[in-house]
């Protein structure tokens, strides 16, 4: 079977004239005379691929990533190397201006299977656009790309349910200790419907550091010196970690793209030893219910951050309320994100609200109860030192280093903490207490 094509660009009729002499793999079924025009003709269902001659300095990650959710693979042509670099970090093959029509068919005939081999049901990514005709994952970057993205990094994503059960405060905390241990850190506000980073941390700058570093990437020019201009600092009296800022209002979550913050995780794991990412509570994925057309999914910052992270912590309430939450929340979490291994962390843990001897009855009710996931932590409830630490814009191990939520949250991540507390002075009967 002969594979559609469309192209743009007059300047490449030789390409295009020695493609339909072929009379063989590939047809062009279309000449566009812009790059919108050849936008609208591959969402139609006209192509399987598109050969952008003219314009390729038009191509963003988003647009790679609409195309790549129809099933439309894109072979840009041009001769600069720095808009050959470019084009490869958004994911789109590069050939030479003059490459020979033969070779030119084969390479979109292997990207035309690749794309077949990729986007069957089930493995694993959604595209970051609501469609109502088509729910296809995420075509892989081509090779080289992922060869130059490659890092050490971790990436750890703190989501929860609904009804704030801490996810904030368990993120900032997290990165805090990990800095504390000498560990290279990004803080990243995904969460798009209420970021709360900055304000947390009492940072001013209102610029929206994450929303900068997704319009770079999506142009394709996001590195690791851009990547950290655009992230603030945090310093504390045992290290020092960057935090980039989540949107300023809540209407701005368009701009948080799936495809630009693939780009931006990947950069923050060349910069970072660990990416600490702060998640929406929202896993839907069903926003093709309310659009007639390709648009863009809210939770798709906070899904592609899960679908990425090498770890989940899974936050919810130790209460009637948050409890119940989360344990529909994990199920949600299994069926949005197959392959996430949660990490159970119980938080706001009072006597008041569970009764006496909290963690014995929590794990009575979660063995009952529960998905069949353990407890990995449970965090104390303690307003007074959170709400002085919010008030300071510091984190625990500043205004609170000897409190009991302070440790239970460094144990998550920081298996030496517990021996550590001597040099803040605490006693071994305190740390005895959240065993209770």
């Amino acid at each position: 079977m002969s594979i559609p094509v469309v192209t743009v660009g007059a300047a490449q009729e030789s390409v295009v004239e020695g493609l339909e002499r072929l009379h063989g793999p590939v047809t062009v079924v279309r000449r566009c005379s812009e790059l919108a025009e050849l936008m609208a003709a591959c969402q139609s269902g006209l192509a399987m691929a598109a050969i952008v001659g003219e314009g390729s300095e038009e191509l963003t990650s988003t647009l790679v990533d609409r195309l790549g959710a129809v099933g439309v693979s894109i072979v840009a042509l041009t001769e600069s190397p720095d808009e050959a670099s470019r084009l490869r970090s958004i994911g789109v093959v590069v050939a030479s201006s003059d490459i020979e029509p033969a070779a030119l068919a084969s390479e979109i005939s292997q990207l035309v299977e690749q794309a077949s081999k990729y986007g069957r049901p089930g493995d694993g990514r959604s595209v970051g656009f609501a469609d109502p005709a088509v729910d296809l994952p995420m075509l892989p970057l081509p090779d080289e790309v992922a060869e130059e993205q490659g890092s050490s990094g971790r990436i750890f994503a703190v989501w929860g349910p609904t009804g704030a059960p801490g996810r904030t405060l368990v993120a900032v905390n997290i990165a805090a200790e990990l800095a504390c241990e000498g560990q290279s850190v990004i803080l990243v506000d995904a969460d798009s419907y209420g970021a709360s980073v900055s304000a947390m941390l009492g940072l001013l700058d209102e610029s929206a550091g994450l929303a900068q570093a997704c319009r770079l990437a999506d142009q394709g020019l996001l590195d690791v010196d851009a990547l950290s201009a655009a992230a603030s600092h945090v310093f504390t009296t045992s290290g020092s970690f960057r935090v980039l800022t989540g949107t300023t209002r809540a209407d701005r979550w368009t701009e948080l793209r799936a495809a630009a913050l693939t780009l931006v995780l990947e950069r923050a794991k060349q910069l970072a030893d660990v990416v600490v990412v702060d998640t929406g509570f929202c896993l839907e994925s069903d926003e093709e219910l309310s659009f007639d057309t390709l648009a863009p999914r809210r939770n798709a910052a906070t899904l592609r951050s899960l679908e990425l992270a090498d770890v989940v912590f899974a936050v919810g309430a130790a209460d009637a309320i948050g409890v119940p939450r989360l344990v529909r929340g994990l199920a949600e979490l299994e069926m949005a994100v197959p392959h996430a291994s949660p990490r159970v962390v119980l938080n706001k843990v009072k006597r008041s609200a569970v009764g006496y001897a909290p963690r014995q009855q929590l794990d009575d009710a979660w063995n009952r109860y529960g998905p069949g996931v353990g407890i990995e932590a449970y965090i104390p409830s303690d307003p007074a030192v959170c709400d002085a630490a919010l008030l300071a814009g510091s984190v625990l191990l500043e205004s609170a280093p000897d409190s009991d939520v302070r440790v239970a949250i460094a144990g998550l991540v920081c298996a030496p903490v517990h021996q550590k507390r001597n040099s803040f002075g605490r006693s071994t009967r305190a740390l005895h207490r959240l065993k209770r």
